[in-house]
């Protein structure tokens, strides 16, 4: 497709260092140990209480986790004699696990950044309480393996529809943005879009941060959208319901009819595409509105073209009879 800049596959690979970056302020993470080995992968988002490993059962050990050591695992590890302790803990880390994290500050229990340290093992710590911390890293692994793509088209939020509208440079998907936010409707992103897929499968349009709430128009340059349409007119984010491919009307001339049911892949998931001829004269902005409008029809269960086809098949049947 032409414009699509970039798609990482299913999912990304994140590593500890990745997840640490992320969760440094919102987590409140500190580095304990194991600042050389911060490279290792993180298979899985889910966090896990390692309780039943560190009773020595490992036979179904999430160990491709993050590993959370909080009140519970503490007070457990605190109640066997040092050698029983030194000897479990051992055993979870040589399975490879690619972090463990301390919470509520805990003081460091006598033996693990050693036996962590032996194993190459990174350990981090936060003062977050338990439960609230699985939560919220399990929310922010989830959002560093989410698959993205970035692609070149304009988002806008029309009457809740979330339309892409993409084309050639120089046929004027930003002016037809213009005009739509002229009547309304608000802006995502201008040019340049990020897409991801939520954990329901459904594609999320988003607009990069250096570049939020701004649109570039030939012969003018550069514009804050909220400053000059207001507050409304802008979305953080938004789902992606329809791709809207702006052509030429004399490169279509030879294309044959238009295909109803038309789809476009993104990020494995099928969205309807229309592609709308562009001449001189014709009301692009107004054309975009309404083929939002009708896909918010279609999915409220009205398809005018196939009410229209058993309409007449029905009545060239009465007729018939």
């Amino acid at each position: 497709m032409q414009g699509q800049r970039k798609y990482r596959g299913n999912s990304k690979s994140v590593s500890v260092s990745d997840f640490f970056g992320a969760g440094q302020d919102a987590l409140g993470l500190e580095i304990v140990s194991g600042q050389d080995e911060m490279g290792r992968t993180i298979s899985e988002p889910a966090m896990n209480r390692p309780g039943l490993a560190l009773s020595g059962f490992l036979q179904y050990f999430a160990h491709r986790r993050v590993q959370v050591l909080g009140h519970a695992e503490n007070a457990y590890l605190l109640s066997l004699d040092e050698a029983t302790r030194v000897e479990r803990i051992r055993k979870m880390l040589e399975c490879r696990v690619p972090c463990v994290v301390i919470t509520r500050n805990r003081k460091i229990i006598s033996g693990i950044t050693e036996l962590a340290n032996e194993s190459r093992t990174p350990v981090l710590k936060s003062g977050m309480i338990t439960g609230d911390f699985v939560n919220r890293a399990t929310i922010i692994m989830e959002d560093l393996q989410t698959p993205v793509m970035k692609i070149q088209g304009t988002m806008m939020d029309i009457l809740g529809v979330g339309v892409l509208i993409m084309c050639a440079p120089g046929i004027g998907k930003s002016e037809t943005a213009m005009a739509l936010l002229r009547r309304g409707h608000s802006l995502v992103s201008d040019d340049l879009t990020d897409l991801k897929m939520d954990s329901s499968g459904v594609v999320i349009a988003s607009c990069p941060t250096g570049i939020r709430y701004h649109m570039e128009l030939h012969g003018l340059g550069i514009i804050h959208v909220p400053s000059i349409f207001g507050v409304a007119s802008v979305r953080g984010r938004k789902t992606l319901d329809l791709v809207i491919k702006l052509a030429r009307a004399e490169t279509l001339r030879d294309a044959g009819p238009d295909d109803p049911n038309a789809v476009v892949a993104m990020l494995g998931s099928s969205v309807t595409c229309v592609t709308i001829p562009v001449a001189p004269g014709r009301d692009i902005a107004g054309l975009v509105e309404i083929a939002a409008l009708d896909q918010k029809l279609k999915k409220l269960g009205h398809d005018a073209a196939k009410e229209l086809d058993e309409k007449l098949i029905k009545r060239m049947s009465e007729g018939r009879d």
